[in-house]
Formats: structure tokens, C-alpha cells, sequence
């Protein structure tokens, strides 16, 4: 029997371990974390991630082939494959710091690895790292391999939060490098041949270890680059009267670019984009590439830009202060249907008015108060290290108040922030909210979820990213 440790039980580890036990009964899957309350939580009838469709899976196959233990030098020991899926944070001093992926826990998996194996083994990376890790991976197991035969591969993820279920059972492809050596081709064939009991054979693509690096923070890069660009253009909607909306539709009708992430937005978020791009930037800088590197930065000053945009609209639509103003934010994740908050955009626009004396009151339907409340009393990048390293109990602040209602929290508002577009704020009552609330009463719709028209027929003044603006908007211009 083929068996599998998975070293991290993360966002990445836990739903991909938990298919490949599914999709491959024959196989024994191990999931290791140091963490113990982690690894309970996938013990137990409250996942530690909510994800659609990955209760089922877990439930299905825990306790058959499928484990999830804190034990992690003797998972490591027997297994024939290991897949690191660690932590790779920004790092936050020394060289490279505020855009280099921070490799210690890579580094240290890499050196358990070596201690505790007693037979040859297949490494995998599936963690988003820096092109070249694997070498510095390969370099730390010969060194300390004591005679074993270790081939080293890179498998990135492809899969977007809230639909990884869907992405592994149906995946546009697997991307899996190694080294152009007879082990290396053999090694990458052990890997395909457990990929394809449920994945099509064209599905599967191999090539060299820095292709494959490479590939996944391309293809974070691009995807970031498309949602920057719209907001751009979000921008010099507002400014002539254009919609957004229809700008995006007529150019995704064009089929060599595409309807897909083309939704203006407040920003994009999530574990990803912002700390790939920024990986992707210090590469550049490294090789001696500064206007490549200058090229992707503005992906990220533009997403930067929206979220600033958005609070001064918002500051200053409301006769240039919201001190002491009750602001409703419905939706704090990244996006809907994961409770995943990691460089959300709610968290800078939260921080805008905070800073600006607002009473903030949050309602997410998937997202916990500790949670919101750790975020906004964390430093940037603090987010990416282990649970157990982060700030223990976050001082709560005062400003914010968090309701499990959408009601609770626009009642007596001045004004109610859209900032994740959940498919229940499209539904909700707005008449009723509009009642409750102080007048004038506003909606800044950070995702263009509602019917712009109808809430102005019940009376909010509307602002709508990239739609043409109220005449209460125009008079009050928003000062960059």
C-alpha cells in the first residue's frame, strides 16, 4: 500500500489530502501539523476551515484511509510520498524584507525530513514557494541523507477558496516538475500515476522543477494583474459617467480575454496574490530584472489605490467625517463562501475608518469576532506565520462591534459597506434596512452586488465602484 504524509493541515494540505484519500482508496493519507488544536479540529465535527463539500469528504473517508495526527516524525518515517504544504510567509526583516517568501519552515521540514527517514522518498512541494526552493531542499536532503535517495518534485496548487472542492475533483490541470534525470522522470510518473485514478491523462502537465515554480506565481500574478486592471478602470468609469459593468461585459465578450475576473471590486485579497506578486517582484530585482519588477509592483499599488479610493468616497460623501458615525460592514472574508480572511480588503477599510473615528459594526456570516478582531490589531504579514506564533489575545478594539445579523448591524447606521459579496446581501430587506438606519442613509457597494436603481427608489444615496455617480457624489467629490 502506497502511503502519503501531508506535513501541514492547512488550506492547502487538509482539502487536497482529503480528495486524494477519496479519489484513491488503495492509498494511506496521512496529515500531519504540530498544532494540536489544529489537528482535533479535523478530528472533530468542526472542520478548521470552511469549505463547501469538504465536510462530506472528510467524514467520508477519516479513520479509513484518511488521518490526521500530530505525530508527524513517524508519518514522515513510513511514508513513500511526502508533501510539504508549510507556511511561506513575506518575510518581515532582514534581507528581502516586505516581499522575499520567508523559507524557515520549508527549511526545517526539509532538515525532519532527513532525520527521521529510513527509506528513499519522494518530496513534493505544494506549498506556493520561490523558484529555486526545491534546489535549496535538494541540497539540505543530500546532504544529510545518509545514503538515502531522495527525489524532490513541485506540484503547486491551483485551487480558489471557496470552490477547492469543485478544482480538485475537476481540475484544469496538474502541474507537476521535476528533474530531468531517469529518478526524477520516475519519480514525477509515481506522482502522475496517483493523479490520474480521477484525473485525465491530458489534464496532467510535467515539466522541469523551475517551470513549475514558476508557473504558479504566474499564474497568481495574472490573475491579480486582470482584477487591478478593471479596478483601473473603475476608476475613469466613475470619473465620466461610463459603467463599469458594462465595460467589463463588452470586453469579456472579446474570447481572447474573457469574462473571468473581470468584476470590479474594492481590491482583491486572500493568502495569495499580494505575497506571490511580491515574491515575483524580489525574484526580478534579484536577477538584475528592475522593470520587470517595476511592471508587477503596480498591480499592487493599484489595489492599494481602490481600497484608499473607497474610504475617501465613502469619508467624504458624509460631509468629510464619519467620527462617532455608526458604519455597517456586511462581509469581511476575502470573498464569499470561505471564512478565509488573510489580506481581505475589509481589514484596510475597516482600518481607514477606524482611523477616521468611526463606530464600526461587522457582520460576516462565516468569519468568528476573535478573528476579526486578531485582524485588526494585526501587523501586515503577522497573518501567514503558524496560529501559535502569532499575537495570543488581541486587545480588542473599542470602535468595533461584531453582530451574527445584517439587520443588527445596519440598524441605527449612517451608513452600511458591502465588502463581500455573499449571495444573502443580494436578498436582504433593504426596505427594512433603509427604515432603520440614520438619514441620509448610504451604501457603498464594494462588490456591485445590488440594483443600484432600486435602492435609490427606496432612498439611499448609492455609491457603486465603477457606476455613474449620484448627484450627492458629485457635489461631494472625494479627495484622493
Amino acid at each position: 500500500m502506497v502511503k502519503i504524509c501531508c506535513i501541514g493541515a492547512g488550506y492547502v494540505g487538509g482539502p487536497t489530502m482529503a480528495v486524494i484519500a477519496l479519489k484513491c482508496p488503495s492509498i494511506e493519507v496521512a496529515v500531519v501539523d504540530i498544532s494540536a488544536p489544529r489537528i482535533n479540529a479535523w478530528n472533530s465535527d468542526q472542520l478548521p476551515i470552511y469549505e463547501p463539500g469538504l465536510e462530506e469528504v472528510v467524514k467520508e473517508c477519516r479513520g479509513r484511509n484518511l488521518f490526521f495526527s500530530t505525530a508527524v516524525e513517524k508519518h514522515v518515517c513510513e511514508a513513500d510520498i511526502v508533501f510539504v504544504s508549510v507556511n511561506t510567509p513575506t518575510k518581515t526583516r532582514g534581507l528581502g524584507a516586505g516581499k522575499a517568501a520567508d523559507l524557515t519552515y520549508w527549511e526545517s521540514a526539509a532538515r525532519m525530513i532527513a532525520d527521521v527517514s529510513k527509506s528513499d522518498k519522494i518530496v513534493v512541494e505544494k506549498s506556493t514557494v520561490p523558484v529555486k526552493t526545491a534546489e535549496a531542499i535538494e541540497k539540505i536532503l543530500t546532504h544529510n541523507s545518509k545514503g538515502i535517495n531522495f527525489q524532490i518534485l513541485s506540484n503547486p496548487e491551483f485551487l480558489a477558496e471557496g470552490t477547492a472542492i469543485q478544482d480538485l475533483f475537476k481540475p484544469d490541470r496538474v502541474l507537476i516538475g521535476g528533474r530531468e534525470t531517469p529518478g526524477g522522470q520516475k519519480a514525477i510518473q509515481v506522482l502522475k500515476d496517483v493523479y490520474a485514478q480521477w484525473v485525465p491523462e491530458d489534464c496532467i502537465i510535467t515539466t522541469n522543477l523551475w517551470s513549475a515554480e514558476l508557473s504558479k506565481l504566474a499564474a497568481n500574478a495574472f490573475l491579480a494583474q486582470r482584477i487591478s486592471s478593471v479596478n483601473a478602470m473603475s476608476a475613469l468609469c466613475e470619473a465620466t459617467g461610463a459603467d463599469v459593468t458594462q465595460v467589463s461585459y463588452a470586453v469579456g465578450k472579446d474570447t481572447r480575454i474573457g469574462p473571468k475576473f473581470l468584476n470590479a471590486s474594492v481590491g482583491f485579497g486572500g493568502s495569495c496574490f499580494q505575497k506571490d506578486i511580491l515574491n515575483l517582484v524580489y525574484i526580478c530585482e534579484c536577477n538584475g530584472l528592475p522593470e520587470v519588477a517595476e511592471y508587477w509592483k503596480q498591480v499592487i499599488k493599484i489595489n492599494d489605490y481602490q481600497k484608499n479610493r473607497f474610504v475617501n468616497r465613502l469619508v467624504s460623501s458624509m460631509f468629510n467625517t464619519v467620527a462617532n458615525k455608526k458604519i455597517a460592514v456586511l462581509g469581511f472574508a476575502f470573498k464569499k463562501d470561505t471564512g478565509d480572511t488573510r489580506e481581505t480588503p475589509a481589514i484596510d477599510v475597516c482600518k481607514g475608518l477606524l482611523g477616521d473615528k468611526a463606530r464600526v459594526c461587522i457582520y460576516d456570516p462565516q468569519v468568528t469576532e476573535d478573528q476579526i478582531q486578531r485582524d485588526l490589531n494585526m501587523n501586515k504579514f503577522d497573518w501567514d506565520h503558524p496560529l501559535h506564533l502569532q499575537p495570543m489575545s488581541p486587545t480588542t478594539v473599542k470602535q468595533v462591534s461584531v453582530v451574527w445579523d445584517a439587520y443588527e448591524a445596519t440598524k441605527d447606521a449612517h451608513a452600511a459597506c458591502i465588502l463581500t459579496e455573499w449571495d444573502e446581501f443580494k436578498t436582504l430587506d433593504y426596505q427594512r434596512i433603509y427604515d432603520n438606519m440614520q438619514k441620509p442613509a448610504f451604501i457603498f457597494d464594494g462588490r456591485n452586488i445590488v440594483n443600484v436603481d432600486k435602492m435609490r427608489e427606496i432612498g439611499f444615496i448609492v455609491y457603486s465602484i465603477g457606476k455613474p455617480l449620484d448627484a450627492w457624489l458629485k457635489d461631494m467629490p472625494a479627495v484622493a
